[in-house]
């Protein structure tokens, strides 16, 4: 299923992108939705060393999934910004049937590479919808965000897809109607 999750978001992507009827307004609150899940991306982005820390800070200490929730947002605004509310069964039916699978699987992983540290964050942290307070993790106290961890890990390429998706609903709201 990890596998999928990509192609199979592009191609939601695109069926949103076809049946989507936007207007300016759609489009500017849609907007102001996805520009929050891309920050969070970011954020997160700049706070994981995969497989070889267990993250715990920034945003990982208020959500376990913070990119997902990321992405999520993503979703929700470009659902909003479609203009088609319809289009809200397949995006869910999709990320309830790829991420939550997938944050499982993830979460055994970590479990197997980190043993009680991970079971101890596991308990405090939730798994998607994010806590009031910080998840307090003395061994990663102090850390800050390293842009260097963004870059590595291409998550500029998310605000690329953005504009350009974004263009092209923009367009459509124009000429299409």
């Amino acid at each position: 299923m990890q596998r999928w999750r990509v192609p199979l978001g592009f191609l939601c992507a695109a069926l949103f992108i076809w049946f989507a009827r936007p207007d300016w307004r759609t489009l500017s609150i849609g907007g102001g939705i996805t520009l929050i899940g891309l920050a969070l991306r970011a954020w997160s982005a700049g706070h994981i060393r995969k497989n070889a820390a267990l993250a715990t800070s920034g945003p990982y200490s208020y959500t376990r999934n913070p990119l997902y929730l990321g992405s999520f947002l993503l979703g929700v605004g470009f659902t909003v910004a479609s203009g088609q509310p319809l289009l809200a069964i397949p995006f869910v039916a999709l990320f309830l049937g790829i991420y939550f699978p997938v944050m499982r699987v993830e979460a055994a992983h970590l479990a197997e590479s980190f043993g009680d540290d991970y079971l101890d964050y596991a308990r405090a942290v939730p798994l998607f919808f994010p806590r009031l307070t910080p998840y307090r993790d003395e061994k990663t106290r102090g850390t800050k965000f390293d842009a260097s961890l963004y870059l590595r890990y291409r998550e500029y390429r998310a605000a690329l897809g953005l504009l350009i998706a974004w263009c092209v609903l923009a367009l459509k709201a124009v000429f299409i109607k």
